[in-house]
């Protein structure tokens, strides 16, 4: 049974915080002091569906099951268990800890770990904010396609018709791929066309910005009510979609090929980096929302607990989602091989009269063809024949993977348009795609509004107002994803807008903690808050594994964006196909300053510490940097911790009073 901490060290504490302060006339760092009146959780239900709704998020639907299939099925979730374990699960414990113990926004936790470290989390706050801009966009695209799936056919159903001629690009491409670049999107055919806007998507992203607005009204008080809704609901349609998925031919085939381990795959280092993005970013490391919603909660809490419970949950969803994604997948190929034996054996029964057929393979029976006979006939004789046969093989179908947009918008709404009652099933994959957006939509913003509010006091009292004005903020700027070239910003800033910025925000994180603040001292905090002391393992994990980690992550992804040229995909209207665009240069310049924008709070605060510290009079203790007796400055620029000066004022009061 835990032991709950003493209220007398607390006691203790903030007589000696006061005693240093009058001796040194200096103040302590704002993160230190939690504010009167900050707001918390009703219940521990509450605070899960909020930590689980951001964790879990579209990722876990549209990338997972791509990354699982194409690198090495079971030998993937064998190497992303292991790098969870190592990895993702100490560092989030290590967001929730911060949080909970300094009850304070990004900004407020590392400004307390060390003033020279603040810029950490305004960084966290910039790179939040690109993620909600084009976050919303998505948001967008699923609800102009929840409002087009209550119609029967569905729109995508078939290519429409220009008189009695099928339109080309329709013809050329699919029924769904056609709705998706040019009813949907009505894309350009390169990033360089700008400036022409699509004003179905301007109302949806007004409408997915007003929803978000709406339901960060309050704060957590009024986005938990809602995320009692969005939190659930996609389990709910993701187990009723696996139970359909189950019973559909072909599913069986999906899930096996999804699944089968290729252990060899293991000597690739792709896929360990695969892995570890996947991991990193599927926790949300870094944005400063983990840290934002453990600030809420008592400092007796569980979060040691927490961490595990939610990277678990947080994986075997992307397990349910993979199952799901497969199983409608395969059943999609098995439709399409079927096609594609019943198009060939139609030639075929041209041919035979010619007597260009053996008899035996004889097209005549009305019955279908199974698609693992024609395979084996047509490796065998199908080269040979003087027509134009294709080799319809079910595997060779499944290995046609795709991810992200192409998954949700294509692939998957192609499946389920062969479903009976495909509307239904339509618009609960869209609105549950919705719901998965907004837990993460809410958790993003409050990685932006929770530190702000804390730092300046005259946004903590005008809260509503800063979520409206940056609500409003966010739907001007995201007018340039609403233009007919906005998907490749989408990308753009999908692909490099988050990823080197988190990256480094994450090492800084470790770094500060593990070494600056100390992980021993860091522990003890924790030891203080929870009554119990976690595993040293930890202590190791994070001064070498997770930093070492986070430094290799970093050093491969900024020399793989700097050798090879970015690129993104683009629809050619003409050919009806995609093909990768290297960016423009103006991109790449847009590109560059998109991460130097999200990286520069970290040099600016620590110059501006430096600045600060020259103008303070110095002052020199006779303890080392990091030993329990602490001056003033120090505590405000590395952070002492509160433990080894609460244990010092109960040793010997005086003693400290007379070394500082």
């Amino acid at each position: 049974m835990e032991k709950q901490p003493l209220p007398a060290d607390d006691d203790k504490t903030e007589t000696v915080e006061s005693e240093v302060d009058a001796l040194t006339g200096e103040n302590r760092p704002q993160g230190l002091a939690e504010p009167a009146a900050r707001a918390g959780w009703n219940s521990k239900i509450e605070y899960f569906l909020a930590q689980v709704g951001f964790s879990v998020g579209l990722g876990n639907v549209w990338r997972f099951p791509y990354l699982c299939h194409k690198n090495g099925g079971g030998a993937f979730l064998l190497l992303y268990v292991l790098l969870l374990l190592v990895v993702g699960i100490p560092l989030f414990f290590l967001e929730l800890a911060a949080g909970q113990a300094i009850r304070q926004g990004s900004i407020g936790v590392w400004k307390y770990i060390s003033p020279k470290l603040a810029g950490i989390g305004y960084s966290s706050c910039v790179v939040c904010f690109f993620v909600a801009l084009y976050y919303n966009v998505i948001l967008a695209w699923s609800l102009f396609y929840l409002g087009n799936s209550f119609q029967y056919p569905l729109p995508w159903e078939q290519c429409p018709k220009q008189g009695n001629i099928t339109v080309k690009e329709c013809e050329m491409s699919s029924p769904t791929s056609y709705f998706w670049f040019r009813k949907a999107l009505d894309t350009t055919d390169s990033i360089d066309e700008v400036g022409s806007f699509n004003t179905n998507m301007i109302c949806c992203l007004l409408a997915a910005w007003t929803i978000v607005c709406l339901g960060m009204f309050k704060g957590i008080k009024s986005s938990v009510k809602v995320m009692y809704f969005s939190s659930i609901f996609p389990y709910v349609v993701l187990i009723c979609f696996l139970v359909r998925g189950l019973l559909l031919e072909g599913a069986k085939e999906g899930i096996i090929f999804m699944f089968y381990p290729k252990l060899e795959k293991w000597g690739e280092l792709q896929v360990w980096l695969q892995a570890a993005t996947q991991v990193f970013f599927a926790l949300g490391l870094g944005f400063g929302s983990i840290i934002a919603y453990s600030s809420y909660n008592p400092k007796n809490n569980n979060c040691h607990r927490d961490a595990f419970t939610v990277s678990f949950i947080n994986f075997l969803t992307s397990v349910l989602a993979s199952l799901v994604v497969f199983a409608v997948l395969g059943f999609h190929a098995k439709v399409k091989v079927d096609a594609c034996v019943a198009s060939n054996m139609k030639t075929l029964s041209e041919l035979y009269p010619q007597g260009l057929v053996n008899q035996t393979f004889n097209s005549s029976d009305s019955s279908p063809v199974a698609p693992e006979l024609y395979s084996s006939w047509f490796r065998e004789y199908g080269k040979n024949l003087p027509a134009n046969l294709t080799d319809c093989d079910l595997e060779k179908q499944m290995k046609e993977g795709v991810e992200g947009t192409g998954l949700a918008f294509i692939a998957f709404t192609e499946a389920m348009s062969h479903l009976p009652g495909s509307p239904f099933w339509s618009a609960l994959f869209f609105l549950m795609l919705l719901n998965l957006g907004l837990s993460t939509m809410f958790g993003t913003m409050e990685g932006i509004l929770a530190p702000l509010s804390d730092r300046f006091k005259t946004l903590a009292k005008n809260k509503t107002k800063l979520t409206i004005f940056s609500c409003i903020i966010g739907f001007i700027i995201g007018l340039i994803f609403t233009q007919r070239c906005g998907n490749y910003f989408v990308t753009m800033f999908d692909d490099y807008s988050a990823t080197l910025p988190l990256i480094i925000v994450v090492v800084f994180e470790c770094f500060s903690v593990s070494w600056l603040y100390g992980a021993d001292r860091f522990l003890d905090d924790i030891e203080l808050m929870l009554g119990w002391r976690p595993t040293i393992i930890y202590k190791y994990l994070w001064k070498y594994i997770c930093l070492l980690a986070m430094v290799g992550l970093l050093g491969v992804t900024t020399i793989r964006t700097i050798i090879k040229r970015p690129t993104y995909t683009a629809w050619n209207q003409e050919t009806a196909s995609n093909s990768d665009l290297p960016y423009p240069d103006w991109a790449l310049a847009v590109l560059a300053l998109l991460i130097l924008f999200a990286m520069m709070p970290v040099p600016v605060g620590l110059i501006h510490s430096f600045l600060q510290d020259r103008k303070k009079p110095s002052r020199d203790s006779e303890a080392g940097p990091f030993g329990s007796n602490c001056t003033s400055r120090e505590l405000s620029c590395l952070g002492c911790s509160l433990t080894s000066v609460s244990r010092s004022s109960r040793e010997d009061r005086t003693s400290l009073t007379s070394s500082l």
